[in-house]
């Protein structure tokens, strides 16, 4: 009996990376990256490294962020660097607001943290194979942002 139960899990647990990734199967890449001591500095750009192979399909980017309570503004600003294979670079300043005119948060969240699902471009066509690099900067007026504890960057598939 127990020789069958461990066959059986031992099954559960080499289909369950299939399971997952089939049911994501638009997920090109994601990533995040924590941020130190949940306070953003200026000056830590975190820089996401993404191979693509395909120039056919379109794709939609977002990123993710995390914050807690103690984020002391209701937007952020995002200076985001778009580095092609070839070395050209893309530079976009984008406004996001987290919160609404009364301070409830956007997004879900449990307990202080509440995270963000924020649309960046849709139905991105990449001209070339290769690495494409992406490093993000905030562009609030503090040296130190609190309350945030990471940000991501999801690039999926387009649905058609």
């Amino acid at each position: 009996m127990t020789k069958n139960l461990n066959r059986k899990r031992l099954l559960f647990l080499i289909f369950l990376p299939l399971l997952l990734t089939s049911c994501n199967s638009n997920v090109v890449f994601t990533d995040s990256k924590e941020i130190k001591e949940n306070k953003w500095q200026l000056m830590d750009l975190p820089v996401f490294n993404v191979t693509i192979s395909d120039t056919i399909n379109s794709n939609n980017l977002f990123f993710t962020i995390r914050t807690g309570s103690d984020y002391p503004f209701r937007n952020i600003f995002l200076f985001v660097t778009a580095t092609s294979p070839d070395g050209k670079n893309l530079t976009d300043t984008l406004q996001y607001y987290l919160a609404d005119d009364k301070g409830k948060w956007y997004g879900k969240g449990f307990g202080d943290i509440h995270e963000l699902s924020l649309p960046y471009k849709s139905n991105v066509f990449f001209p070339s194979r290769g690495e494409y690099v992406f490093k993000i900067q905030h562009g609030m007026r503090t040296e130190g942002l609190p309350g945030v504890y990471d940000i991501g960057l999801r690039i999926e598939k387009n649905s058609k």
